[in-house]
């Protein structure tokens, strides 16, 4: 699966621990946008961390944001505010684009 063109796939890949996700990283002071795109379904436990904005690309994810279920597909958003629990699905696939108001949410993965 290959969403993005090369000026995305040549940014940095995110360490996520997650299979079967590649995820690109561009780096700010101040937040972290990630590319991300799935090959394979993904369970998400539930947690909380500062502020998300998605912008779905490719496929559908399944959401429970602070207790209300949402399914998002292909040119839909969604809005994660900072601690919110949240958990999900992300269905082989996916893609989209993430904003998280967070620095250092992801680390730059190792060679």
């Amino acid at each position: 699966m290959t969403t993005f063109p090369d000026p995305i796939r040549i940014l940095p890949e995110a360490d996520i621990p997650i299979d079967g996700i590649n995820a690109y990283l561009s780096q700010s002071d101040t937040h972290q946008i990630i590319f991300m795109e799935f090959e394979k379904d993904v369970d998400l436990p539930e947690h909380s961390h500062a502020a998300q904005v998605g912008i779905v690309l490719e496929g559908r994810i399944d959401l429970v944001i602070g207790g209300r279920k949402a399914t998002y597909s292909k040119g839909d958003r969604y809005y994660i505010p900072k601690g919110v629990l949240h958990s999900g699905k992300i269905y082989s696939g996916y893609a989209d684009i993430t904003f998280f108001d967070q620095p250092d949410r992801y680390s730059r993965k190792s060679a």
